[in-house]
């Protein structure tokens, strides 16, 4: 019986490595709270990322709504993000007390268009949340002078973007924190997972704390916490699947590579362009079908027929949800590049194992 192409995969190091690299578990029974796999896997990656500080959680989510949190915002502050994103990143904003303006994406890489944002800055407006999409980069610099000129803050959203790099640096740099998502479906997982990256040093025993209940000593409680801690198993796949990394993303780029063979220059297929100066990840792989023979739902259901999944990714916008209908910036008109992308978009199956005949297979289909 043949298998069903999903639309991504984990990667797994080799289940013996994991065996071992866990093995002293047993021997210490400390398997969460912060303890030696958790400690070793947060310095492995300030060092792998350039950064002087890195608070691990047990998701994504939960850091970036920690993050968000960590900037003592005014309540009903403004802030402007993207509507071209998981749930997620509205959600932390607006689970902040915080009420998100929609900024439009630009046609090129689907980031948000950096042209847009100051002509939705208010009186109101405290911070921009931008969105690294498919492990396309934003324009950090244009957001960097934005951000300064107007004294906002900046979150960067990188769930799709670790690893990536902009003339050698890691996006981690940028801004006064970055969020990255180690769910099971991104490049670098760590079952579920997620960090924080930045340089405030104020910021250790506090997000440390936040994410602890609030629990700042054994008898002394300083905020209202929850619990989001990456537990010692999840460090444990993070310090195995970091060792292969590299490897991983070169058998990413191979499939990126042939699906460009296949598909660039087909009319009505629209790729997106690689970006000048960028180490991608290869972490998904957007085809947007605008005026193409079939649309965009049509090759969703053809891929379908045959066992292969493909992702509308990202549809609907997060502006256009039943739970954000009455906010004053919601409504999809008046983000129409994005409103356009999410009603052709398609992402492709995409994982480091997945053979160059499968990607054929696909790429078959489409063009049938």
């Amino acid at each position: 019986m043949e298998q069903n192409i999903l639309v991504t995969r984990s990667s797994l190091p080799d289940l013996d490595e994991y065996m071992e690299e866990i093995r002293d578990l047993w021997d210490t029974h400390w398997l969460t709270n912060m303890g030696v796999k958790h400690q070793k896997f947060q310095k492995i990656l300030e060092e792998y990322l350039g950064v002087p500080h890195v608070a691990l959680y047990t998701n994504g989510h939960l850091a970036l709504e920690n993050a968000i949190n960590a900037l003592n915002l005014p309540k009903g502050g403004e802030v402007i993000t993207s509507p071209f994103t998981f749930a997620s990143t509205t959600h932390a904003i607006v689970r902040n007390g915080l009420v998100p303006v929609f900024c439009d994406i630009n046609d090129r890489d689907y980031t948000i268009d950096v042209s847009r944002i100051e002509s939705l800055i208010t009186d109101r407006t405290v911070a921009i949340v931008p969105v690294h999409v498919y492990g396309n980069m934003c324009d950090v610099e244009e957001i960097s002078r934005i951000s300064k000129k107007y004294g906002l803050k900046v979150i960067y959203d990188a769930a799709h973007a670790f690893a990536v790099k902009y003339k050698g640096k890691s996006l981690a740099v940028f801004g006064d924190a970055t969020m990255y998502s180690f769910h099971a479906t991104k490049v670098f997982n760590t079952i579920e997972g997620g960090a924080v990256c930045f340089h405030n040093d104020s910021w250790v025993q506090l997000l440390n704390d936040m994410k602890n209940f609030g629990i700042h000593g054994p008898e002394e409680v300083d905020y209202i916490g929850g619990n989001a801690k990456m537990n010692e198993f999840q460090a444990a796949m993070g310090l195995c699947n970091l060792r292969h990394l590299d490897e991983e993303i070169t058998k990413r780029k191979k499939v990126v590579e042939r699906y460009r063979e296949r598909l660039e220059g087909v009319e009505g297929i629209k790729l997106t362009k690689i970006q000048e100066g960028v180490e991608s990840n290869y972490a998904y792989f957007p085809v947007v079908f605008d005026s193409y023979k079939y649309t965009r739902n049509e090759v969703f259901e053809k891929l379908a027929e045959v066992g292969i999944g493909a992702r509308k990714y990202f549809y609907p916008l997060t502006n256009s949800f039943e739970c954000y209908r009455n906010y004053p910036t919601a409504g999809t008109e008046k983000t129409p590049i994005a409103q356009h992308t999410a009603l052709r978009v398609l992402t492709l199956p995409l994982y480091a194992d997945m053979s160059l005949e499968d990607v054929d297979k696909i790429c078959d289909i489409i063009l049938k």
